[in-house]
């Protein structure tokens, strides 16, 4: 027989884990609702154009591209911000602005697993449509740090760059690709020093050049450090005046009382096929091999380039398989019990005793306890043993002769003392046990 094993690159996420990431979605939604972002969902696949107008033909092999059987090209989604500004096109140009929108929800890349990395993933995030304002980014900067300090996460920076200062410093290097070099300085950290001089080197900067781009990536830390360091580099009437908003972008955050976290970093070079200006990522210091936990940036173009009319936005994306490890590395996670509160065993096959034992059951459930119910038919020590198995601090046990006097048996399964009680007041004794 064939052996069917799950596609490589996707996992199995059993009850334990489910529950952990359950416990981060409902902190992040929380949060996300806070500022008042609505939810949203798209299709899980898209027309495959879609993505090759936003990164070019060499993106198909990133994707899980396909043919429908109505011969349609299609791709299943590797993010949302794609997904997000087409369905603004199709039904909301014309909607008050700003649009504030969030989502959690899976995505795909074809590429290769690693640490923190597979090929189905999961992303919370948000994208504001609508506002080409400083405040904007603020906004959502503020956002994504606070979405990380409400899972519990201390230890991190949220690392912003720019854009147009990138842009800038290609000119100033003479580099007539500069999408090319972006691609370089975006890889660096998956690189050593030497094998990152040597790609520069191979592209085809000259010594002085490489050198340049070698204190460029260093120009990171404090704003106040970094920002002045900027002003000394960049000299161009745009460069000046995205710095000036840098400036604002800091002091809004610093009202916001994020401060704490916000480092500025003249080397990011994320998303260079569509952010036009101010980008950042979330950076927690770890033993697990794991970089960027999420991050974004502002995409003014990509709209339009979708044939909408020109619209400014920004957002973000956590990335939820980096960011729940490190949690778990850190000790930050909850201990989520997901036992019963109470199982009910009805003893005997005897159709009043079932019949009760799912009333107590469903009582109980309506009481918001979590209850279960013996199912198999299994004999009473089997039923306790299976109930000891499960972690279950309470078992009513149901049976003909206490029913005929209008009793139950409540037994601790800790010190395995049983209490008959009326039937009526069962439930009352279990809330006070409980102490609920």
């Amino acid at each position: 027989m064939v052996r069917l094993d799950k596609v490589k690159g996707t996992r199995d996420l059993l009850s334990e884990e489910m529950a952990k990431r359950r416990w981060v979605f409902e902190r992040i939604r929380e949060v996300f609702e806070s500022f008042n972002f609505q939810e949203v969902l798209t299709p899980t696949f898209e027309y495959t154009e879609l993505f090759k107008l936003r990164s070019g033909e060499e993106v198909i092999k990133q994707l899980y591209a396909f043919q429908d059987k109505g011969g349609r090209n299609v791709s299943l989604r590797p993010d949302m911000t794609s997904s997000v500004a087409r369905l603004y096109i199709n039904s909301f140009q014309n909607a008050p602005k700003p649009i504030k929108w969030y989502y959690i929800a899976n995505m795909f890349r074809y590429e290769e697993p690693q640490s923190g990395r597979y090929r189905e993933f999961w992303q919370a995030g948000v994208e504001l449509i609508g506002s080409k304002k400083v405040e904007a980014d603020a906004e959502v900067i503020a956002l994504f740090t606070q979405s990380y300090l409400a899972v519990g996460l201390e230890d991190f920076t949220v690392n912003i760059g720019d854009r147009v200062l990138l842009d800038e410093f290609a000119r100033m290097l003479g580099v007539e690709d500069d999408i090319g070099l972006m691609r370089l300085i975006d890889k660096k950290d998956k690189m050593n020093r030497e094998e990152f001089i040597g790609a520069l080197r191979e592209f085809g900067l000259s010594e002085e050049g490489v050198e340049k781009v070698l204190a460029l990536i260093e120009i990171k830390g404090l704003p106040d450090e970094v920002l002045p360091k900027a002003e000394e580099l960049f000299t161009s009437e745009e460069a000046k005046a995205e710095i000036t908003r840098l400036y604002k972008l800091v002091d809004l955050l610093d009202a916001y009382g994020v401060s704490k976290w916000i480092r500025i970093d003249l080397g990011i070079a994320r998303g260079f096929d569509y952010y036009t200006s101010v980008v950042f990522e979330a950076i927690a210091p770890n033993d697990l091999g794991i970089g960027s936990i999420g991050g974004g940036g502002r995409y003014d173009n990509l709209i339009e380039v979708f044939g909408g009319k020109p619209t400014p936005a920004t957002g973000f994306a956590i990335g939820i398989e980096r960011l729940i490890p490190i949690l778990e590395w850190k000790g930050l996670l909850p201990e989520i019990k997901l036992r019963p509160d109470v199982y009910v065993i009805p003893i005997g096959e005897d159709r009043e005793v079932k019949k009760t034992a799912i009333e107590i059951a469903q009582g109980l459930r309506e009481a918001m306890m979590k209850a279960d119910i013996e199912l198999t038919g299994r004999k009473l020590r089997k039923a306790l043993d299976y109930a000891g198995r499960l972690g279950v601090p309470y078992v009513v046990l149901v049976g003909k002769r206490d029913l005929a006097e209008g009793k139950v048996t409540v037994r601790d399964m800790e010190s395995g003392e049983q209490k008959p009680v009326e039937k009526e007041k069962a439930m009352e004794e279990l809330l006070e046990l409980l102490g609920l």
